[in-house]
């Protein structure tokens, strides 16, 4: 898919009288016009968790197999080099001794050695430099899509997905406390300008120095005026999946959870000890042990290294031990750690998907996680097929998001309440808002957002086709395959179905949300992945013949 980028400036870090600086964002001319303009009034944790945001964009953890054929071409030729040189040397050697020509390396020419050295890898750094700075293509391959800025009544938040799209961060940062008194406010989401040059500036950032913070108000006035000498339009390909996996982690943050409160010094215990190790072996998983009104415990696999989190309790509802994989790109978050108050995480399940809040007074880093690193969001997780299968008629859809769009915010039982709608039904036309990029779920203010990925509402193609084998359980269901033989009633309001699917007998737990937590099948795909990458075709289609059989309320 190709995006279009017009700037009629860059992104930088300016000058004021009095030693003040401006932060100052370059809006994309091909949205809609969005302004801010306020004091930072926390320099110091707005410069660690927009760097934090950096690390997560530039995050690519995939392995990539290379090819080594050329390779071991070369390496048959250079051991041969390797043997005459070797021969050469051990004779012009025994002739020197033989003379007694031997000397040893002077002090001037091992500091010759050491400044050759120093040379060559100063060279390298400043390749690399070059390299993100100046060469486009690279930088792209880093950056697919510059940052999402979304200027809220009470918020302003900044989001990035990463290059392997398996990680998603968003900052949030209140206007209340986080800002001082702001002018020149419209609200809306909008792109801006991204550089390296722009993350360096950040570094500079000191609390003894005053800095504002704006989304530049005139550059819509420098387009209609005809542009100035660094106006420019640039044509971005997105990757294949890259939007998709974009849209779809917005419905699995809507989806329930439980919430585990970590204290900070949890948290760094965890990641140095993350930093120290190397797993060498299998399994490589962080394992959570949670108990209703004791102290949540985390397990580091394999060597069952045990962190309790000393100062928090588990509220939720006991539970098996959650398994989540992927675990050093929680390395990211090392540098919020002196100054984060504490770390909320919201667990799916056993290898889905999770989200780390990290709490800097006003301003909150969301780094959400698929359930591993080769895991991503837009193909491997298919978290959708875990959710209620009810839709909501397009007119519904179309009526909710009419109702947001004015609200800016709402919680569920505000636009249920306003829609004269259950819950289900909201809940469906919300997760198809979201996966249009329309909405956004904010974790810890518990509301739905309005936020634009894109000017238009992303169509079918876009999104991707429906997972393969959530169009075999319709079919499934469809064609009177699926045999339900017991309904009955589960823990805190679920329910339990057994029955027999296309000759394989399955078992499904549903709780009182409608999501599937469990299940039990013999298929080829349930033995593999179990409920991680979605539940078989047969746990799906025994779950529609019980929603089509069951009575209305």
């Amino acid at each position: 898919m190709n995006v279009s980028m017009k700037y009629a400036s860059r992104s930088g870090l300016y000058e004021l009288s009095g030693g003040a600086k401006l932060l100052q964002m370059a809006p994309n001319l091909a949205r809609q016009q969005v302004s801010f303009d306020g004091a930072l009034n926390r320099p110091l944790e707005f410069r660690e968790a927009i760097s934090a945001l950096h690390d997560v964009v530039i995050n690519d953890l995939r392995f990539e197999p290379r090819d080594k054929t050329a390779y071991q071409q070369w390496l048959v030729e250079q051991r041969k080099q390797e043997q005459a040189l070797r021969q050469q040397a051990m004779q012009d050697k025994r002739d020197a001794i033989a003379r007694g020509d031997i000397e040893k390396p002077s002090a001037d020419l091992k500091r010759q050695h050491a400044a050759a050295l120093k040379r060559y890898w100063a060279a390298r750094q400043m390749l690399n430099k070059r390299l993100r700075q100046e060469n486009e293509q690279l930088w792209r391959r880093l950056m697919p899509y510059d940052p999402v800025i979304t200027v809220a009544d009470d918020v302003v938040f900044f989001e990035c997905f990463s290059v392997d799209q398996s990680s998603y961060g968003c900052l949030t940062v209140d206007r209340g406390d986080g800002f001082g008194e702001s002018g020149q406010t419209q609200l809306g989401t909008t792109n801006v300008d991204y550089s390296w040059d722009l993350y360096e500036s950040f570094q500079s950032l000191r609390t003894y120095r005053q800095t504002r913070f704006q989304i530049d108000p005139s550059a819509f006035e420098v387009a209609t005026d005809g542009g100035s000498s660094e106006h420019r339009e640039e044509k971005i390909e997105l990757p294949d999946g890259w939007l998709s996996g974009f849209v779809r982690l917005q419905s699995a943050m809507a989806m329930p959870m439980r919430k585990v409160t970590l204290p900070t010094a949890t948290v760094y215990s965890l990641l140095a000890f993350l930093r120290r190790s190397k797993a060498k072996t299998s399994p490589r998983a962080i394992r959570f042990e949670l108990t209703e009104g004791q102290t949540p415990r985390l397990v580091l696999e394999p060597w069952e290294k045990t962190i309790d989190a000393h100062g928090a309790t588990y509220q939720g509802a006991a539970c098996e031990p959650i398994r989540i994989w992927g675990r050093r790109r929680l390395l990211t978050l090392s540098r919020l750690l002196p100054l984060a108050d504490g770390v909320d995480v919201y667990l799916l399940g056993t290898g889905l998907p999770s989200f780390w809040v990290v709490r800097m007074g006003p301003m909150r880093l969301t780094l959400g996680l698929s359930g591993w690193t080769t895991n991503d969001w837009s193909a491997g997780s298919a978290v959708d097929m875990l959710m209620p299968q009810e839709k909501a008629r397009d007119s519904v859809v179309a009526s909710i998001a009419e109702s947001l769009s004015n609200q800016r915010a709402a919680t569920l039982d505000a636009i249920a309440g306003k829609a004269y709608l259950a819950k289900p039904i909201v809940s469906s036309a919300l997760n198809e808002l979201a996966l249009r990029g329309q909405v956004i779920f904010d974790l810890h203010a518990g509301l739905y957002r309005w936020r634009s990925i894109l000017p238009l509402p992303l169509s079918d193609k876009e999104i991707a086709p429906p997972h393969p084998e959530m169009q075999a359980a319709e079919d499934l269901a469809k064609s009177g395959k699926g045999t339900l033989n017991e309904a009955i009633a589960g823990p805190r309001g679920g329910i339990i179905l057994t029955g027999k699917v296309d000759t394989f007998p399955c078992e499904t737990m549903i709780d009182g949300d409608g999501m599937i937590r469990r299940g039990k099948c013999l298929c080829g795909w349930h033995r593999k992945s179990g409920i991680r990458n979605g539940p078989c075709r047969h746990i799906q289609a025994l779950r529609l013949t019980f929603d089509r059989t069951k009575q209305p309320a």
